[in-house]
């Protein structure tokens, strides 16, 4: 398999996670501005391997499997060491609603793509704004520190908050999307003799 240079930078934000969360704990006063640079970079790769994979045709389908892999792992880890440094029920069900969400649509895209219609959830408008805000919101929460005077870290919750707000709504979305394809698949199990005696057997 031949490596591509957005592959490459998708493993180098991989590489970096594990980085973040123990530049993250170590008890220096410059360890919060470069774990949310370490976090920054992160989310700079996403966009740049995406876009050179688009731009000069170097996609790959080890690639495509990677990359969302990487993002989720990123903003999943982020998020946990956020919440273990700051337990508050605010940052839990925030953070609870975006991981819970990725699980959520990842599974959803599998089972789309089984019955071939993973073309119904394409990432949305909507999607891409919530990314964005969910990368700023958690840069702040990870420096912490206030930057003339501006409370970062509570700019952070809020962000995070409206984040989490995009999520469901993005959700719901993709949801939507697929319903057709959940009553379409529901009706033809109805419509299985098999299925139907599988049924009877089993009551």
């Amino acid at each position: 398999m031949k490596l591509t240079l957005p592959t490459i930078l998708t493993l180098f934000r991989i590489v970096l996670i594990p980085v973040l969360v123990v530049t993250f704990y170590l008890p220096y006063r410059w360890s919060n501005f470069v774990a949310a640079m370490i976090f920054t970079i992160c989310a700079v790769t996403d966009w740049a391997d995406g876009w050179i994979a688009r731009r000069y045709r170097l996609t790959s389908a080890f690639g495509a499997f990677l990359d969302p892999v990487a993002d989720k792992l990123a903003v999943t880890v982020a998020l946990f060491v956020v919440v273990q440094s700051h337990p508050t029920i605010w940052l839990a069900l925030m953070s609870a609603i975006i991981v819970g969400r990725e699980i959520t649509i990842s599974a959803l895209r599998e089972w789309m793509a089984e019955v071939g219609e993973r073309r119904k959830v394409r990432v949305a408008a909507i999607g891409k704004i919530k990314t964005i805000v969910q990368m700023v919101a958690i840069v702040c929460l990870v420096y912490r520190d206030d930057i003339l005077g501006l409370p970062v870290f509570s700019i952070g919750e809020w962000l995070l908050g409206v984040a989490a707000a995009l999520t469901l709504w993005s959700g719901l979305g993709y949801l939507r999307a697929a319903w057709p394809a959940f009553q379409a698949d529901a009706g033809e199990h109805r419509n299985d003799p098999d299925d139907r005696r599988g049924d009877r057997e089993n009551s």
